[in-house]
């Protein structure tokens, strides 16, 4: 029970990391980036590219992640800007698109076997610390963790402290109003997406240092982004956070029961999440309580309320 404790915590730090990328292009464009998940692959394949070069796996995420940062511009100027003018069903339908170009682009350049950065990174991959209770912890896991809180306490900073900040929460609460005051809303929509598509390769190179990637990995991603920002909350990176280490723990205990319980321990959390958010919305359009408590029938006047009740 600890043990599924710790590492579902553990594997929540990695989930934050890639929602957060999905989370912020949502709370900034109003947009699902169904392509979130391929690109994560796209970058880690072009971290293995790399390594297979020669260099060292960290130089090789220092490079790849900037690099797809400006993808990620060039995404949102060429591609994303142009479709949000035409409603909301067309970015859905071109990013689902790319996702599948993306997908099979790798597939043509690195084929369908899987890959991982385990052995580039030596005894790293498998050294652990020995916990008391024999509890076995893992020093990769723990410096995801450490890495994706220090990553999103790096992006709450920037959000709260920089003007870039200031621009990019200001056009997320109203992109006409932010613009009437200066705000050039296609810098901000683009310094968004670079900062998304950069957090995804983050991700997908921490994929590759603790599992195994594929060319057609990506929707998998997608979907466990998609449940973290559910279930944590849109728009609050430390929600994101929050959402990222419950998902994590459902999975966790969840393999408890059954092998195939890890993923269906993590949809049955997200569904309910969803299904208490729907009731919630539902009842207060209603302008009822979220329980539905009978009423109480009123007391009977007593006293001096029923003396004045009588007087005519």
């Amino acid at each position: 029970m600890i043990d599924s404790l710790i590492q579902g915590t553990l594997l929540g730090g990695y989930y934050a990391v890639l929602a957060a990328g999905l989370s912020l292009m949502f709370g900034v464009m109003r947009i699902i980036n169904l392509t979130h998940g391929d690109l994560a692959m796209a970058g880690a394949f072009g971290v293995l590219w790399l390594v297979g070069l020669g260099w060292s796996p960290w130089l090789a995420v220092l490079v790849t992640v900037p690099a797809m940062g400006a993808v990620g511009m060039l995404l949102q100027k060429w591609v994303l800007a142009r479709t949000l003018r035409s409603g909301v069903l067309l970015p859905l339908l071109v990013t689902m698109g790319l996702g599948a170009l993306i997908q099979n682009g790798l597939y043509g350049l690195f084929g369908s076997e899987s890959r991982s950065l385990a052995d580039a990174l030596g005894e790293l991959s498998w050294a652990s610390w020995t916990l008391p209770g024999d509890v076995v912890v893992g020093q990769l896991p723990v410096l995801t963790l450490v890495l994706g809180v220090a990553v999103l306490a790096g992006l709450q900073l920037l959000l709260n402290k920089t003007r870039l900040g200031r621009s990019i929460r200001a056009a997320s609460s109203d992109a006409e109003a932010a613009a009437l005051c200066g705000v050039d809303a296609a810098g901000v929509h683009r310094a968004a997406a670079a900062i998304s598509v950069a957090l995804a390769a983050l991700a997908g190179a921490m994929l590759a240092t603790r599992a195994t990637i594929e060319p057609y990995g990506g929707p998998l991603l997608l979907i466990m982004a998609f449940e973290a920002v559910v279930i944590g909350g849109i728009g609050s990176l430390w929600g994101t956070l929050l959402g990222g280490v419950l998902l994590g723990l459902a999975q966790s205990f969840g393999a408890l029961v059954s092998p195939q319980g890890f993923q269906l321990g993590g949809h049955l959390l997200f569904l309910a999440v969803l299904g208490g958010r729907l009731w919630s919305q539902h009842r207060h359009g209603l302008g009822l309580s979220v329980w539905p408590v009978a009423r109480r029938p009123a007391a009977a006047p007593t006293g001096v309320a029923k003396t004045l009740e009588a007087q005519p």
